[in-house]
């Protein structure tokens, strides 16, 4: 596996800010914000400068119970050839359910959520990273993802699960430490455990963000400090194995590029701390990995399965898509909970959901909040707790503001015109046609040119 080095999410609110970085070998940019015929100047001044660009894709659904999206697959390829990216990235998670699985209405999370660790996720799931692989031009790797809720009846480990989806399909891991904490404080699951059970010779990088706990909640936010427990997992990590890359994500409330710089800064102290535990004769034990090479048996997982998926799937992926939609349902559009899952709990990952879909529409379409005020968000949660959503967030506000203009909202009328001339505007096939008034300035200038 090619050595990254030090890497941080690229975005484009910091983008001048990484490529006066020092230090910095590599960046990720979000797939989905690039347009391969339009590359931000930015990310092709970093490649001119040889540094390495890989796109992480966060809306393929690789553990849906659907096959790969042929469309989202070629999207992500073009972008993985545009970039001239060594690997491409995605989640273990599925982001949509409903559809012809279940003969129901496609219901779309706008959210990366938990494949349940069962044989029948893992049979879908190899299957699905297999016609992944077929159709990227370079390998890729997946990433264990956070969670604030847990599947009922689970039958392995997350490390058992990821050393399982490894073995049987050659995938590389991209294996982030924080969402280890986010698991380890919401599902009181052990990192440590999780490290030892994991294939460690097939990590291709490793992800390193902040987060924050509210009433016993771990929040993985991306947009706050890297905590000094995500450190420890990642000099822990070091210690077994010497990870081929190391990135900083920041998604959001971007501090000052000093602050980014410390937070890096910290990340290599922490790797420099787990390399001299590794490289140290008393510092771990005598079986511990010194690089990436093969894994000793003492931590491989001891129930680890290593066999084919059956040929046919259809089954598996049927059972899959009935237990997602209903769980999905149960989020956003306010079905009944499926048994075994934590009431409270769910009540917490559903406000989270609308809170982020009321935040990303905000930003897709910002005239929204500028034309509504502070009555936006109040406003749009209340829509979401009937209106799930269908498709991708732009078709949302689109939504959204439909649903105000047919209920008589907002009531001020001046508002209530701009909201209309917005909706009118964005839904419509072809640009709107000129003003009168601009009608009026083009024809006086051409009559005045030709004079």
């Amino acid at each position: 596996m090619e050595r990254l080095g030090t890497g941080i999410g690229w975005r484009p609110e910091i983008a001048d800010a990484v490529e006066r970085m020092p230090g910095i070998d590599w960046v990720e940019a979000v797939a989905e914000n690039v347009c391969p015929g339009h590359l931000p100047e930015s990310l092709r001044r970093l490649r001119e400068r040889g540094v390495t660009v890989i796109p992480h894709g966060v809306s393929l659904g690789l553990g849906g119970a659907d096959r790969p999206d042929e469309t989202r697959l070629a999207a992500l390829a073009e972008r993985a050839e545009a970039l001239g990216s060594p690997l491409v990235t995605e989640h273990i998670a599925f982001v949509r359910a409903g559809g012809l699985l279940t003969a129901s209405p496609r219901l779309e999370a706008g959210h990366l959520l938990p494949v349940p660790r069962t044989r029948d996720a893992l049979d879908v799931l190899c299957e699905n990273i297999r016609i992944a692989q077929d159709a990227l031009p370079v390998p890729l790797a997946v990433e264990n993802i956070a969670a604030l809720i847990a599947w009922p009846g689970e039958e392995m480990t997350e490390g058992q699960f990821l050393y399982d989806l490894a073995d049987r399909t050659g995938v590389r891991l991209l294996i982030d430490v924080a969402n280890l904490h986010t698991n380890h404080v919401n599902r009181a699951e052990d990192p440590a455990k999780a490290l030892a059970e994991l294939p460690l010779e097939a990590i291709a990088y490793v992800h390193v963000a902040g987060g924050f706990e509210r009433d016993g909640v771990w929040h993985d936010s991306h947009a706050h400090p890297v905590p000094e427990a995500v450190l420890d997992i990642l000099t822990d990590l070091a210690s077994r194995v010497s990870p081929p890359g190391v990135l900083l994500e920041r998604d959001e409330n971007f501090p000052e590029p000093a602050e980014l710089e410390r937070e890096l800064g910290a990340i290599r102290g922490a790797l420099e701390k787990g390399r001299t535990r590794r490289e140290s004769p008393t510092g771990r034990p005598a079986t511990a990995l010194q690089d990436s090479t093969e894994p000793d048996a003492s931590e491989a997982p001891q129930s680890s399965t290593v066999v084919e998926p059956p040929a046919d799937t259809t089954a598996a992926r049927q059972r899959l898509a009935l237990a997602q939609t209903a769980l999905l349902s149960a989020l956003v559009a306010g079905t009944p909970v499926p048994e075994g899952f934590d009431r409270v709990r769910l009540g917490v990952q559903a406000r989270a959901l609308a809170g982020k879909r009321a935040d990303v529409v905000a930003k897709v379409a910002p005239e929204l909040p500028h034309i509504l005020g502070q009555s936006y968000r109040p406003a749009f949660l209340a829509y979401a707790q009937r209106h799930p959503m269908t498709g991708g967030y732009r078709q949302d506000a689109l939504d959204f503001a439909g649903h105000l203009l047919s209920t008589g909202h907002p009531e001020n009328p001046t508002a209530r015109r701009h909201l209309h001339t917005w909706h009118r505007d964005r839904s419509s096939p072809t640009p709107p046609p000129p003003r009168p008034t601009t009608r009026l300035a083009r024809a006086t200038r051409k009559v005045l040119l030709r004079r």
